[in-house]
């Protein structure tokens, strides 16, 4: 039984998304905020985190937990190399280059995946498994 919090199946995905991209802005945000000592950036660190996980929980309940976490940490972690390299704080290499193409096919082979399972199960929700049982 789902609770009263929950999204339309259909949104899975993108609200997977968008809390990746809140991971990387996270990131980003702990890197700036030196040792939470500059309050914007720790405060950015904060509600992206919230955010960002409060996301991938919902997004965890249509998505496959380690499909989602492999998603979510993926996307933000190619966001997040992206950001270094576009503000100069890292550089890029095509070897680099290559590896984050690989990171985003390996994302992209998961979603697909995730939606030729729902067609063979037959099912929109996934089984629920009482953990404490």
């Amino acid at each position: 039984m789902r609770g009263a919090t929950s999204i339309p199946r259909g949104l899975a995905w993108p609200v997977l998304l968008l809390s990746a991209v809140l991971e990387a802005v996270w990131a980003n945000a702990l890197s700036a905020s030196n040792g939470f000592t500059d309050l914007a950036p720790t405060l950015v660190f904060l509600v992206a985190t919230v955010a960002s996980v409060v996301g991938l929980s919902f997004a965890m309940q249509h998505i496959p937990t380690g499909t989602a976490y492999a998603v979510w940490t993926s996307v933000g972690t190619v966001l997040t190399v992206g950001y270094s390299v576009a503000t100069g704080a890292e550089a890029m290499s095509w070897l680099k280059a290559l590896f984050l193409v690989g990171i985003v096919g390996c994302v992209i082979g998961l979603k697909q995946l995730d939606g030729g399972a729902d067609a063979e199960a037959g099912s929109e929700e996934p089984a629920e498994v009482d953990a404490l049982a």
